[in-house]
C-alpha cells in the first residue's frame, strides 16, 4: 500500500501534458485486454456515452440534466458503495431513461487484489445493485479497465459482459469542458464506446461538474458525424438489464 501511494505522489509530480501522452501510450492495456476480452465497440451509425464511479451528488444530477437537453441516453456504470449513499441519484438514472451497469463497489486495482478481494468486490457491488435498485446489470467495467482471473470468473458466473472503451474524456484530470469534449470528438469513431465519469470521487479534479457541461457539445459533434448516441443496452439490440 505504501509503495502504491508513493508511485501516486511521483505520477502527480509529472506535468499534465506529460501525463496525458502517457495515458495514450500506455504499452499494457492491449496485452490486458486481449487476455480478458471485453466490448469496445458497438454498431456502426452509433455511439455510448458512458458514466464510471457514481452515482454522486456532485455531478451526476448535472449529467442527466445535460443528456436530457440533448436527447441522449446513456449507460451508467455504477459503484455499490456509492449507491448506498446516493440511492434516490441512482433511482433518477433509471427514471431517466438511462441504463445502469456494475463498476464494482469499491473501486480496487483487481490486478493488485487478492482473488478472493476481487471476486467479493463484483458479488458484493452487484447485490447492492439488485438490492438498492432492483437491477441486474448486464454489463460490467472494471475500475481503471483493469481485470482479473477472480473477477472474469465473477462475470462469468454472474452473466455480465466486460465493456471496455475506445475514446475516452480525459475527465479525471482537472481539466474544463472544453478539453474534455475535445479528446472525447478527437478520439471518438463510428461505433465508438467513450469512457467519462458523473463523479470526481477517484479522480484528480475536486469536481466532474465539467463533463455535465462537456456532452452538449459531444452529442452535436457526433450527430453532425451520423452518430445516434444510445445506450448499451439499445446498441445491442437488447434491454440493458434483466
Amino acid at each position: 500500500m505504501k509503495l502504491l501511494k508513493h508511485a501516486g505522489k511521483l505520477r502527480g509530480l509529472v506535468p499534465q501534458a506529460a501525463r496525458e501522452r502517457l495515458y495514450e501510450w500506455h504499452p499494457g492495456r492491449a496485452r490486458r485486454w486481449e487476455r480478458y476480452p471485453g466490448l469496445r465497440q458497438v454498431g456502426a451509425g452509433q455511439a455510448v456515452l458512458t458514466f464510471d464511479d457514481g452515482p454522486d451528488s456532485d455531478a451526476t444530477p448535472a449529467v442527466l440534466d445535460a443528456l436530457e437537453q440533448a436527447g441522449v441516453r446513456a449507460t451508467f456504470f455504477v459503484l455499490g458503495s456509492q449507491l448506498e449513499e446516493h440511492r434516490e441519484i441512482g433511482a433518477e438514472v433509471l427514471r431517466r431513461g438511462h441504463e445502469i451497469g456494475l463498476h464494482g463497489y469499491g473501486h480496487p486495482r483487481h490486478d493488485r487484489v487478492g482473488a478472493s478481494e476481487s471476486r467479493d468486490d463484483v458479488i458484493r457491488g452487484r447485490q447492492v445493485l439488485e438490492d438498492l435498485l432492483g437491477v441486474s446489470p448486464r454489463w460490467y467495467r472494471p475500475p481503471y479497465g483493469k481485470m482479473s482471473d477472480a473477477a472474469a470468473e465473477a462475470c462469468r458466473t454472474l452473466g455480465m459482459s466486460t465493456v471496455y472503451w475506445s475514446a475516452w474524456g480525459l475527465d479525471w484530470e482537472p481539466v474544463g469542458e472544453q478539453r474534455i469534449a475535445a479528446v472525447t470528438c478527437e478520439q471518438l469513431s463510428d461505433g465508438g464506446i467513450v469512457l467519462l465519469h458523473d463523479s470526481a470521487r477517484y479522480a484528480r479534479r475536486s469536481s466532474a461538474l465539467a463533463t455535465a457541461r462537456a456532452i452538449g457539445p459531444i452529442a452535436a459533434w457526433a450527430r453532425e458525424r451520423g452518430m445516434s448516441l444510445v445506450s448499451l443496452g439499445q446498441a445491442a439490440g437488447a434491454e440493458g438489464h434483466r
